[in-house]
């Protein structure tokens, strides 16, 4: 099982979006440690957002869908659609 998840910090105003093949909640804990990467730079991140795949090609290709976007405004609606 793969998952595409939209991750989201508020001292940042920045969605992120990823996937990963482990668990969301392990990956999320991966992105608050402290590191040299984009979501290293902040400590609040939290999980907005989950879709999951069987396959790790349809998560790469959902993910680069969604990053494809560059809408802050289409994002807020993907997530919203779940709300």
């Amino acid at each position: 099982m793969f998952t595409v998840y939209i991750l989201y910090s508020v001292l940042l105003n920045r969605f992120y979006v990823g996937y990963t093949g482990s668990s969301v909640e392990e990956r999320l804990e991966k992105h608050l440690a402290n590191h040299k990467g984009f979501t290293g730079k902040q400590t609040d991140w939290k999980i907005m957002y989950i879709e999951t795949y069987d396959t790790k090609v349809a998560a790469i290709k959902r993910e680069m869908e969604i990053k494809k976007w560059k809408s802050r405004k289409m994002i807020e609606n993907l997530i919203g659609s779940t709300e």
